[in-house]
């Protein structure tokens, strides 16, 4: 079929090969590139302000992109393509090797069309605004779960244990499905504090965690001393790592979102259930939980505190990814198991 122009909040926005299959499983009826674009016109143009141009708003975003469908080949874009309608803005960020990029800075629902046209399946938007993108305003805690546990298992450490604590901080942790079998937690800060610090944050958190939660949990980078454990993945809020947004769907099979729950609705969540096809009639009845995620700024000084006093006790600095240069008090970056120096036990 032929391009097709939508009307996205009063901005024309192309709608080439709409029938390209996306998601093969889903097939005409449901995984067409017209589905996906559909789906995030829905969540981006409710009523004028829909809930996923909520979670991008002003934020210097990546893009997964799947211009075949899922099963073709992925290009995952952190810059902005030189050539793009007038609508679609952009905002300069800095790599971990101090080079710079002009990043997607979406502003209006027809910037996630225009993405989605593109092939775009999955947004990535970094933890921080366009207006300064060195100083984090959210703390992202990945729930990751290894070989041999899945949703259930990271749904128990989110639930029972990271959330208690976020409690006792005084902070309020926003959670939600990752669309596949892990979880994210988002806890909105000041943004006072950078990338270095807020990443020790996050250790600091993840650490306190793996404390409380009976050897289910785990913070070890090297996946071969992860075990059949949850990962909780400090290094989502190292500079330019990033998590996909509340809304996006993802490139599996079925189409599944990384859907916004309640804490309540957590309790009996099954992550299959949230597709592009359930999602905006589930928002449409119950509403937005992320919708008063910024709201509120929490400090970070607590967990700043509790990575201070876990230093002192030589519990410092952890690995970064492997892409980054050197970074300040970063342990030696090498594999336990080939690790020379390492003492044999």
């Amino acid at each position: 079929m032929s391009a097709e122009m939508l009307d996205v909040g009063g901005t024309q926005v192309r709608l080439s090969n709409p029938d390209k299959i996306y998601y093969p499983r889903l097939g005409a009826s449901g995984g067409t590139k017209r589905h996906l674009v559909e789906y995030y016109r829905a969540m981006a143009d409710i009523s004028g302000q829909g809930p996923i141009l909520a979670a991008l708003r002003d934020r210097p975003t990546n893009l997964q992109r799947f211009p075949d469908g899922v099963e073709g080949e992925e290009i995952y874009q952190k810059r902005v393509p030189a050539r793009r309608p007038d609508h679609v803005k952009s905002c300069t960020v800095t790599f971990p090797s101090g080079r710079t990029a002009e990043a997607l800075r979406v502003t209006a629902a027809a910037d996630v069309v225009w993405a989605a046209n593109l092939g775009t399946i999955t947004f990535h938007p970094w933890p921080v605004l366009c207006t300064d993108t060195d100083r984090p305003d959210e703390l992202r805690v990945d729930l990751d779960p290894q070989p041999g546990t899945g949703f259930s298992e990271a749904r128990t450490i989110a639930r029972d244990v990271l959330n208690p604590i976020l409690g006792e901080l005084g902070y309020e942790g926003f959670v939600k499905t990752s669309g596949g079998r892990g979880i994210h937690v988002t806890v909105p800060i000041e943004p006072r504090w950078d990338f270095i610090q807020v990443r020790r944050a996050g250790i600091a958190l993840a650490r306190e965690v793996v404390r409380r939660s009976d050897d289910l949990a785990t913070a070890a980078w090297w996946k071969e001393e992860r075990g059949e454990r949850i990962f909780i993945d400090y290094n989502q809020n190292a500079r330019d790592r990033t998590v996909a947004s509340a809304y996006s769907a993802r490139k599996t099979p079925i189409a599944t979102v990384s859907a916004p729950l309640t804490w309540q609705e957590l309790d009996a969540a099954d992550p299959d259930e949230f597709t592009i096809s359930t999602v905006p009639g589930l928002v449409s009845e119950r509403g937005d939980p992320h919708a008063n995620l910024h709201e509120r700024q929490y400090s970070l000084d607590p967990l700043l505190e509790w990575f201070a006093r876990d230093d002192d006790n030589g519990e410092g600095e952890l690995p970064y990814p492997p892409n980054y240069p050197k970074m300040p008090g970063e342990p030696k970056r090498v594999q336990p198991s080939k690790d020379r120096d390492r003492p044999k036990d």
